[in-house]
C-alpha cells in the first residue's frame, strides 16, 4: 500500500512538474486560448465590408472618367443610366416598404390554446422566411430591394448557415430588414398573398416570431457596389 501511495504522489508530482514547465507562466486553462470562429467571422465580415467600400469608390472613378471622354451622346447616356439602374448599380429613390423579421425569446412558450411546446428550430428565421418576403416584394413590382444594407441584383443569392445570413460575401445576424421600392399597396398585396408568408405568420402568432411592416413615403437604396464579374457562367449555345 505505502508503495503504491509513493507512486501516485510520485506521478502526481511529475504532472504538476510538467504542466509548470508547459505553461511558462501562462494560464493554460484559459478559456478562449484560441480565436473564436465568431471573431474571425467578424474580422471576415469587417474586411469584406472595407473593400465593398474600395470597390464602390473605384467604380465611381472608372464612371466619372468614362463619362468625360466617351463622347456619347446624350440620348446613349440616358441609356446607359436606364441600364445601370435597371441592373441595380444606380441608387433609386421613391415611395418603399420596409419588412422586418426576428427570432422568437429563446425561452417562448406557445401563445395560443392547443399549440405544441416549440422545437428549435421553431425559433429561428430561415433562409425560406427571407426568400419568402424576397420574392413576394419582386412579384409585387418592386423597383429595387435592399437586404440589410445591401442592394440585392439579379445573381444575389440569399443564404442562410444556421440562423445566420451570408450575403454577398458578409454575415449579418437577426434582426432581418428587407427594404423594397415601389408601389406600396401592390407590395403589401404580394405580401398578403404569399402562401409562405401566411405559413410564417402562423409561427408568428403560435411563438413570437417577430414580423413588422412599415410603409415610407420616401426611400432611398443605394446601388450595388461589389463586383459584377460571372465567374461561373458559360455562353449559349447557338446554332
Amino acid at each position: 500500500m505505502r508503495v503504491l501511495s509513493a507512486g501516485v504522489f510520485a506521478l502526481a508530482g511529475l504532472i504538476f512538474w510538467t504542466s509548470f514547465d508547459t505553461a511558462k507562466g501562462v494560464d493554460i486553462r484559459s478559456d478562449d486560448p484560441l480565436p473564436k470562429l465568431s471573431d474571425n467571422i467578424r474580422a471576415k465580415n469587417s474586411r469584406n465590408a472595407k473593400l465593398d467600400a474600395q470597390v464602390a469608390a473605384e467604380r465611381q472613378d472608372v464612371d466619372r472618367l468614362a463619362s468625360r471622354g466617351s463622347g456619347l451622346a446624350p440620348a446613349e447616356r440616358a441609356r446607359l443610366a436606364a441600364l445601370d439602374k435597371a441592373a441595380g448599380t444606380a441608387p433609386i429613390t421613391g415611395p418603399g416598404l420596409e419588412v422586418t423579421l426576428n427570432d422568437a425569446p429563446p425561452n417562448a412558450v406557445p401563445l395560443e390554446p392547443g399549440v405544441p411546446d416549440p422545437q428549435p428550430n421553431d425559433l429561428v428565421i430561415h433562409q425560406q422566411d427571407l426568400q419568402a418576403v424576397v420574392n413576394a416584394l419582386w412579384q409585387g413590382g418592386a423597383q429595387g430591394i435592399r437586404v440589410m444594407d445591401q442592394r440585392l441584383i439579379s445573381t444575389s443569392a440569399v443564404r442562410c448557415v444556421g440562423n445566420t445570413l451570408i450575403l454577398q460575401g458578409r454575415v449579418y445576424s437577426p434582426p432581418y430588414r428587407i427594404t423594397a421600392v415601389g408601389d406600396r399597396a401592390k407590395l403589401q398585396k404580394a405580401i398578403a398573398d404569399s402562401p409562405a408568408i401566411q405559413n410564417y405568420l402562423q409561427y408568428v402568432q403560435a411563438y413570437g416570431l417577430g414580423w413588422k411592416v412599415a410603409g415610407d413615403s420616401k426611400v432611398t437604396l443605394p446601388g450595388y457596389s461589389g463586383s459584377v464579374d460571372l465567374h461561373d457562367a458559360k455562353p449559349v449555345n447557338t446554332p
